[in-house]
Formats: C-alpha cells, structure tokens, sequence
C-alpha cells in the first residue's frame, strides 16, 4: 500500500470539500489529512474558538460563494458532526489554517497547520517508530522474545535525544532583535548554542564570536561586609548584588578592545604623524590574537539569568540565534528523519538487549557493532552532500594566485 493518503488538495491547499447526501440533522464528515484537527470551540465568541488549528465554511447549492460556518458543530477525533440540519447538496469544506488564510471565505483560516504538514513525508513520527519496532523485533522467534513497551518508548526518547546532538539535522534558529540591554532571554528549547550572527542590510549573515577569555558571566554575586565576608538574609541565604564584570563589559568600547582604529579616534587621538598622544604608533594590532582582531561583536551565555548577552556595538542589531535541541520539546520534533530510520531500530535493539541480565555478550557486542555501522550510515546520507558541490569546491582550490 501506498504511503501517500493525502490529496494533492489536503496537502497543498490544506482543504478538504464534501457534499452534503441528506438535509438530516447530524451529518457527520470525516477529515482525512494526515494532521489531526484540534478543537476548541465552534463559536467564535469563544476564546476557544481561537484554539482549532481549522474552519468550516459552506455554499448554498449551485453557489459558489463559501461563508464561514460559525453555527453548532463538535469534533471527535477527525469526524466534524454538523450539529443542525443543512440542506442536500450543501458544499462543505474544512479547511487547515494557513499562513495566507486559505482559499475560501474571506480568506480568514490563518494559522500554520498546512506549513507544519509540509515536508511530513521525509520524516517518520516517533510513535510509528516504537510501533514498527514491536512488529518486527519482538515476539516469539524474534530477537526480543518479549519487551514493555514503556522500556521502548524510554530508549526511543534517548535515541532521539541522542541523535539531535550531533547526527540529526535538527538545528533551530530564530530572529531577534538586540534590546538597550544587550540581552535576550534563551530560547525555551535550547540545549546548546551552534553560532549566532548579526544580519546586515542585505540580508548576509556576519558571525557574532563567544568573547571566550574576554569576559565572563559570574554565576553569582554575593554582596560582601568590609570584611570580603558575604551577607545573608533572614533566612540564612547569601544576599545577590548586580553584576560589576557585567555591567562594565556593557559599556566597554568594542573599538578599544579590537584595535579598529575609527575616525573618532583618529580625529580625537592620533596626529598628522600616526602617533597619538602617549606615542602609540599604527600596527598596534600586529601579533594581535585573531578571535579578538573582528568588528562582529561578541556574546556570552549569562546562566544565572538564563540570558545570552551581546556586547554594546550589537545594540538594535537584528541577531540570528541558531542552535540545537533534544528533539522531545514539541510534537514536530518528535518526528525522525527516515535516513536515519534504521539506526534508531538498531539503538533501540542494542539498548534494550544490553540492559538486560545474562544476555551472551558475543549478542551484545553483534549488537553494538550493528548500531555503529548504521549510526555511520545515517550520518553519511543526512551529510547531504552533493557531487556539484564538490565540483565548485575542488574549482575553487585550482585557482592561481595572482600578484
């Protein structure tokens, strides 16, 4: 059987249309997009209204034109029940919402369910995984003779967390805008940070560097007697200050620290002869470490407060965060490239047989070599590199270097 259940219609219109057979009261009509309908309300007076992840809308027979069907309906699971009678031949359609609010109506079905859906099918969920697995390696005869499925699911869940970390394509990013705080909170789902840049007027991405050993973010900062002793308060705990290292590093001057020399500092410091006023000569940046010697800026990760910090040239700046996460925080990352499909089976296996006692080694062992080997596959095809590529690479290194 096909994989494909969808119409081209459900998966690029995110809409689906039914004729009503009867003018009876209850018409049911069953939805078959392979994203589930959330439902929340069918009155738009409802706050809950807002939570439906769908709209209904109908046309009189023989009409074109579709309206929103805002009277009594519910949902159970993918089965929309128009409670009031309509009559025959009534048009119906649900429609997913869309970033462009769809085709019918005024065009008010606005919301993300169809972009979610796109790109679903290079992908495999997570519950099909433990279930695929529990048909084809658990049972009599089977390498697992038997197995919970809680004990799947865990492994399953540390795999998944497993592979986000370095073989998944699972890095994540969003677009802020640098506040007069220099700081921006960390997003919800962050695990590690991959890079993070400032982008420029037309569009291109500039590197923003960790300050590394410039700077730090103290874990804490407790207030001190005359003594260097820390404070408590009333309930015996250490009195927390602000930041001295923080707040100094907020007004530090980028210019100084990279030795760019600007036209502020040429017209205010430097003479006619390149000397300033203590006899500092240009090339004050010779020998200079490169990580420093940039005009990006820096960021730290301030942990005590759950924030990344940007230094003060970056103020307004619109910053690209990308970074990575576990792969459990949301229900579309529960989901599993199907290039790397088998090796989570092979995870799973391994796992599942190497935490149980009096298993032959020479099993386990087999096992783990399976594991790597696929691990290494999986690696190999989500590498995602193209032979063109190469090409313009290998181009590139031929060229002659002209004087």
């Amino acid at each position: 059987m096909g994989l494909i259940t969808e119409t081209n219609e459900q998966y690029y219109a995110g809409s689906q249309r039914f004729l009503a057979q009867t003018a009876a009261a209850g018409q049911q009509f069953t939805a078959t997009f392979d994203t589930a309908l959330v439902f929340g309300s069918s009155n738009p007076l409802e706050t809950a209204y807002a939570l439906n992840n769908f709209k209904l809308y109908t046309a009189a027979p023989g009409v074109l034109t579709y309206t929103e069907y805002t009277d009594a309906f519910s949902v159970a699971g993918d089965v929309v029940t128009i409670t009031a009678a309509i009559p025959v031949s009534t048009s119906v359609v649900i429609q997913l919402k869309r970033l462009d609010g769809g085709n019918y109506g005024n065009r008010d079905a606005v919301g993300q369910a169809v972009e979610d859906n796109y790109d679903s099918y290079s992908y495999i969920k997570l519950n099909d995984i433990i279930n695929n697995f529990l048909v084809a390696y658990v049972g009599d005869g089977k390498l697992i003779p038997s197995v919970k499925r809680t004990d799947i699911m865990f492994h399953a869940k540390r795999c998944m967390q497993e592979f986000s970390y370095d073989t998944l394509q699972s890095t994540k990013s969003q677009e802020l805008s640098i506040p007069p705080s220099l700081s921006v909170v960390i997003p919800q789902d962050y695990v590690n940070y991959v890079k993070a840049s400032w982008i420029d007027n037309l569009g291109v991405k500039r590197p923003i560097y960790p300050a590394n050993n410039l700077t730090i973010n103290p874990f804490s900062t407790p207030l001190q007697d005359n003594r260097g002793i820390p404070t408590q308060d009333n309930f015996g705990e250490n009195l927390e200050g602000t930041s001295i290292t923080e707040a100094r590093w907020a007004k530090a001057d980028d210019n100084i620290i990279s030795g760019r020399l600007t036209p502020e500092l040429f017209n205010n410091q430097y003479d006619a002869y390149g000397f300033d006023e203590v006899g500092r000569e240009y090339g004050q940046r010779y020998g200079m470490d490169p990580q420093y010697a940039q005009s990006n800026g820096w960021f730290t990760i301030n942990h005590r407060e759950g924030l990344m910090s940007f230094s003060s040239d970056l103020a307004g700046a619109i910053v690209v965060l990308e970074y990575i996460s576990d792969g459990l925080s949301y229900d579309l990352d529960t989901r599993l490239p199907k290039m790397a499909e088998e090796a989570m089976y092979a995870y799973i296996s391994h796992a599942v047989v190497a935490s149980r006692i009096n298993q032959p080694e020479y099993v386990v062992n087999r096992l783990k070599r399976e594991k790597s080997a696929s691990l290494r596959n999986a690696k190999i095809r989500l590498s995602n590199i193209k032979l063109d590529q190469i090409v313009l690479t290998m181009r590139g290194k031929s060229k002659w270097i002209k004087s």
